[in-house]
Formats: C-alpha cells, structure tokens, sequence
C-alpha cells in the first residue's frame, strides 16, 4: 500500500438510521468538486430492524467487490453509520483497509432515544448495549488510524450529545442547531474536507489486529 501522505484515497460514505447514501447528497458533491472520488452504499434494512454488525458486514461486502484488496481507503459516518463502520474497522478487518474515518453525530456511547423502539438495532444504540461496550472495550484501536469524532451540543437525537465524544482522536465540536443539518452545514463540510488531507499514519497500521483483535459478537450477546 502506498503511504503517500497527500494521497485522496476512495471515499466511503455510510449513512444514518431511516437514510439512504442519498442523505450525502450536498456532501458528496462537494468532495467531488475537490477530487475525491465518492461512493455511498444504501444499508437494508434502514430502519434498525437487524443488528448493527449485520449492517456493518453490507459494508464489509461493498467494499470487497468495489474496491482491489490492496486500495486503502476513508469513511465518513454519519449518526447510526458510526457505530456500523466502527463495527467494521474493528471487529470485520477494516482495520486494515481504513486510513482516515471520520464520525459525524454518532451515539458512541448510547442515546436514550433508542429507547424508543425495541428493534434490534436500535436496542444496540441504547445507552451500555452489549454491542456498544464491546466496540468501546478496546477503542484503543481507532489510534491507529486517523480518527475524528465530529459533534454539535445541540443535537436532539444523540441524548446526551456528549455521546459523541471518544477517549481517542480528534473531536471537533460545531455550534450546528438539528442533527440532520450536520450534514449540509459548511463548517461541518470544510472540517470533514480538511481532515481528509491530513497526513495519514504509516503502515502497518495495526501490527497485532491478527492475533489480538477480538472477534464479531455472536447473536447471544447482541
């Protein structure tokens, strides 16, 4: 894999809960605009009707068939599309794919709204889930990639917002007034531009993801 610090890897859009890769839409554009080559994946079902790791292996499996094994890549989450993207990275090898990852407004740790619904991935999303200690039991492992939790104090479906706030990378906190608008705000989308020039963080990113990485959760614990 080259380790060309100024390289514009493939770009990987995952989008929230009831959203289609259509919610990208002003974003994707923008990126376009300044080079990067976007794709966006539509997960089914949207709605939280199954496990979050079974959405997070759709991403697995887009990204097998689009891209050559050796293509490093970004992803850019939004909400319910971090904690499947995290699944990815740390649990379905994308560890090992994955240069740059940025979160926008995801419940790292839980929003009470998920109370709200008894669907299997919105149970996930609850404050302490099973599947939300398990990814947060070895967050050790975003530090190996270049990672940014981006977050606004005013969102009302992330319940606390400081869910969205993560013991490792980079936080950035925007004054942005609804969820949803996080996606379209300007300053949301000139941070997310910007960090995706950063320097990347050589290879090999994650010496020891063989022998150490824990393996997928089993459906007793989800």
């Amino acid at each position: 894999m080259t380790t060309n610090n100024q390289q514009r890897n493939p770009l990987l859009l995952i989008h929230g809960i009831d959203d289609t890769g259509a919610v990208f839409y002003r974003m994707g554009k923008y990126l376009k605009q300044q080079g990067w080559s976007v794709y966006a994946l539509d997960l089914v079902p949207n709605n939280g009707a199954v496990g979050l790791d079974k959405l997070a292996q759709q991403v697995a499996d887009y990204v097998a068939k689009e891209f050559p094994p050796e293509q490093p890549l970004d992803l850019v989450a939004f909400s319910m599309g971090g904690i499947v993207s995290r699944y990815y990275i740390q649990r379905l090898g994308g560890i090992n794919r994955v240069q740059r990852f940025i979160t926008i407004a995801s419940p790292h740790h839980g929003t009470v709204i998920a109370y709200g619904s008894l669907r299997p991935g919105c149970v996930q999303m609850r404050p302490n889930s099973a599947l939300l200690n398990d990814l947060n039991s070895d967050v050790a492992m975003l530090e190996a990639i270049n990672f940014t939790s981006i977050w606004t104090p005013y969102d009302l479906m992330i319940v606390p917002a400081k869910s969205s706030q993560m013991p490792v990378g980079r936080e950035v906190v925007l004054p942005v007034g609804l969820h949803p608008w996080m996606l379209t705000d300007a300053r949301c989308l000139k941070v997310v531009a910007e960090t995706l020039t950063e320097p990347i963080k050589p290879y090999p990113q994650f010496a020891y993801t063989e022998n150490f990485q824990k393996s997928p959760l089993g459906d007793s614990n989800i």
